[in-house]
């Protein structure tokens, strides 16, 4: 399902005019990567957790020229699936 697909769906459960679902769905994925942005974690219960992931830095080495590189440290997000939600997809 991509993001089209899924304001569909959404605009359809909740009886909204594509319009609004959009605007809620935007605002949503606004307010999530926000709040990732400034290292807070985002939970909802039954449903999973949203939170940041510090990397380590790390060495690597490119395969064809056999050359050391450096990975640095870097933060990504990183998404755990709730009890609930596990569930329902189990």
């Amino acid at each position: 399902m991509n993001k089209q697909e899924f304001i569909d769906r959404f605009a359809a459960k909740t009886e909204f005019s594509t319009r609004d679902a959009t605007k809620a769905v935007e605002a949503f994925l606004a307010t999530v990567t926000e709040s990732l942005q400034l290292g807070d974690d985002v939970t909802f219960v039954g449903f999973g957790k949203f939170s940041v992931q510090q990397r380590a830095a790390r060495e690597a080495v490119n395969p064809n020229t056999r050359e050391k590189l450096t990975i640095p440290a870097t933060r990504v997000p990183k998404f755990s699936a709730g009890a609930a939600l596990k569930q329902a997809v189990k």
